[in-house]
């Protein structure tokens, strides 16, 4: 029974330990621009997986995207330019965090949208409760004292 703990156990650290996929014959041996390029693999997102950075994933193109940010570090490139030679190549979409401009605003606005729609609608189904547990006033002077004897009756 003690082994079956071990390996359970053994089992849950493996599974939270996170796993990079990054090979060693894509690290730079300059730990500066290696540290650089997983700062900006971080950054950028796995054109396959889409919700992974490539610094996470696993794909043949996420591994191609990392050598290409080594290279462009090596051959002297700031992370700008880094950044500005993908997203030129691929879009705003290889960006983790898109920059808010006339192209991406609707991602950016679209939950902000969706939030206040949301508080509308509850605003509006609040007021219609208030409403349903209030008593209408409008009633005539006949129909209030019928009102008024019903309730007596009830009462007794």
């Amino acid at each position: 029974m003690s082994w079956l703990r071990s390996f359970i156990l053994a089992f849950v650290v493996i599974g939270v330990v996170p796993a990079f996929a990054v090979q060693p014959d894509e690290i730079l041996p300059n730990q500066q621009l290696e540290m650089r390029a997983r700062k900006l693999s971080r950054e950028l997102r796995c054109m396959v997986c889409q919700n992974q950075s490539i610094d996470d994933s696993e794909s043949s193109l996420a591994r191609d995207l990392r050598i290409i940010v080594r290279e462009r570090l090596m051959a002297g490139d700031s992370d700008q330019q880094v950044l500005d030679f993908l997203t030129a190549r691929y879009g705003d979409f290889v960006l983790l965090n898109p920059p808010f401009k006339l192209s991406t605003a609707l991602l950016w606005l679209l939950p902000v949208g969706l939030l206040l729609i949301g508080a509308a609608a509850l605003i509006i189904l609040a007021r219609r409760q208030q409403k349903i547990g209030q008593p209408d006033t409008n009633l005539t002077a006949a129909e209030k004292t019928r009102l008024t004897e019903l309730a007596n009756s009830q009462n007794r």
